[in-house]
């Protein structure tokens, strides 16, 4: 492949997203493949003055239709400033987090439409999607625990279990429907996590080039 690619990493929090993206790092560096690592919210000046805002602001409650308005507007600040050029110049990009975040969180956890969140993303992204997603599935409940371990959770972290389990069915729904996603078991050992995420990784360098 000659192209850069886009590659996402999703899931809940504690799913070890974290981990499963210095695998990628790893696997992708032994191939002498030259690659950039970014996250969303966030990635650009701009984007993450407005993550700081989506994950600690506390001054007034953030509508819901507000988060989502600022997750896309920080999502298209990356897209258009920092992915597109880097995949132009034959990068590839590993990303924490992307659209699929926006589906299961504003859309199955704050129950926004999805005819809504398919307009913002024809709007911000166009046809602008990954190459490969990988989504690292956790039982809600487990998941929240490991979080609290790490420390203090932000403004996301601190909805009710029922919000997370709402985004769970929408992340397995779209990974139904989506070829381009595959999920991966987060509750079994690191080892197990990361031999998956080396053969899928290696699975899909032997694939043709993805067409952007």
């Amino acid at each position: 492949m000659n192209k850069g690619q886009f590659i996402v990493i999703e899931g809940l929090e504690g799913a070890g997203k974290s981990t499963a993206l210095e695998t990628l790092k790893e696997c992708l560096t032994k191939q002498g493949i030259d690659f950039i690592a970014t996250r969303e919210p966030g990635g650009t000046p701009l984007a993450e003055q407005l993550r700081d805002i989506l994950k600690h602001y506390q001054d007034e409650a953030i509508t819901a239709q507000s988060e989502l308005l600022l997750m896309y507007a920080a999502r298209s600040q990356l897209v258009e400033n920092v992915i597109k050029p880097a995949l132009n110049q034959g990068k590839w990009v590993l990303g924490d987090r992307h659209d699929l975040s926006s589906r299961a969180y504003q859309g199955g956890g704050r129950q926004i439409s999805m005819d809504t969140l398919n307009q913002l993303r024809d709007l911000t992204l166009g046809n602008f999607r990954p190459a490969l997603t990988l989504y690292l599935d956790i039982d809600p409940v487990k998941g929240l625990a490991r979080a609290k371990a790490r420390g203090q959770l932000d403004r996301i972290e601190q909805q009710q279990l029922d919000f997370f389990k709402r985004a769970r069915a929408v992340y397995l729904d779209e990974v139904t429907r989506n070829p381009q996603c595959i999920k991966i078991d987060a509750g079994q050992s690191l080892d197990d996590v990361q031999q998956s995420i080396r053969k899928i990784v290696t699975n899909f360098l032997h694939k043709p080039s993805y067409d952007y």
